[in-house]
């Protein structure tokens, strides 16, 4: 008798396969016994030899690995820079309320200059033009030192008001300029509900020098055939009147009884880089850790 033995292997498991026959004519009454199958479990064989993780794989572990590390990278240079823009903000706000506080110095006519004092305080001597009063509202009443409900106070609510930006004809410089004499609230917007604030003859102000007021998205375009001004626009209310393109804010000190309210100039800087810096400098952090468990400590 003789034996053939048939083998076969996979990756699960080997199988063996024996079949055993007898040369010869086959004896009556007998069959050929049946296959016998041993399964003999192997260990699962690796891809390649020695069990290493292909070439190919590695490569883009390892790319991933270093692309992954540009967030906390990126998230830690952000944060960084927030540091610098806050000093920058500080700084900003300390140059602007020490203008404000300043001895008040002669206005100046000339454009460049009046724009590197703005928020500057200014000494002007004049008398009022009331036939040409300007309207700019909404605006909310502001106490001295104290902020308005929102910056530039551009929110309805109890005392909404406007300002009254009147031209004043300057004694001392020969010409005539705008001031914004401060705040009245809307049932005394007609100058007639109001006549001890229509001051006549020469007047000495102390007001802060002001630029254009950047239009923001909702605010509604200005309406001078209406007299209705929504953002500060220097030049076209100058053109609008007939003066100089010049516009100061009055101080406290003008105000005068029954309106209008002067010291309504409120210097409001957002400043929330502290914010901004903590998170980005806790997001490096959190995604430096993840990316040290992942990449290093587990290896």
């Amino acid at each position: 008798m003789s034996t053939l033995m048939l083998m076969w292997r996979s990756q699960s498991c080997r199988v063996t396969v024996i079949r055993a026959y007898r040369r010869g004519p086959p004896l009556p009454h007998r069959c050929d016994p049946l296959p016998r199958v041993h399964v003999v479990p192997c260990r699962r064989l690796s891809s390649s030899a020695g069990g290493v993780a292909p070439p190919l794989a590695k490569e883009g572990e390892l790319g991933l690995k270093w692309l992954l590390l540009l967030i906390p990278t990126a998230a830690f240079a952000l944060g960084t820079w927030q540091v610098q823009r806050r000093k920058w903000k500080l700084s900003l706000i300390a140059d602007l309320e020490a203008r404000t506080r300043t001895d008040p110095v002669a206005l100046p006519l000339d454009v460049e200059e009046l724009r590197r004092l703005e928020y500057r305080r200014v000494r002007v001597r004049g008398e009022f033009d009331h036939s040409q009063e300007l309207y700019l509202l909404p605006r909310s009443f502001i106490q001295p030192g104290r902020s308005p409900g929102t910056a530039g106070g551009l929110v309805l609510g109890p005392g909404s008001g406007a300002h009254v930006v009147t031209p004043l004809r300057c004694t001392d410089l020969g010409v005539t300029i705008l001031v914004d004499r401060g705040f009245v609230p809307m049932n005394k917007l007609d100058p007639a509900k109001r006549p001890e604030g229509q001051v006549e003859g020469e007047v000495e102000l102390v007001g802060v020098v002001r630029m254009d007021e950047p239009r923001c998205q909702f605010t509604p375009d200005n309406d001078p055939g209406h007299n209705r001004w929504y953002h500060r626009d220097v030049g076209a209310m100058a053109r609008t009147t007939g003066v100089q393109p010049v516009l100061i804010d009055a101080d406290a000190s003008s105000t005068v009884r029954g309106g209008p309210i002067g010291g309504q100039t409120q210097v409001v800087l957002r400043n929330e880089h502290m914010q901004y810096l903590l998170t980005w400098y806790s997001l490096s952090a959190a995604t430096a850790a993840m990316w040290y468990i992942k990449f290093i400590r587990r290896g």
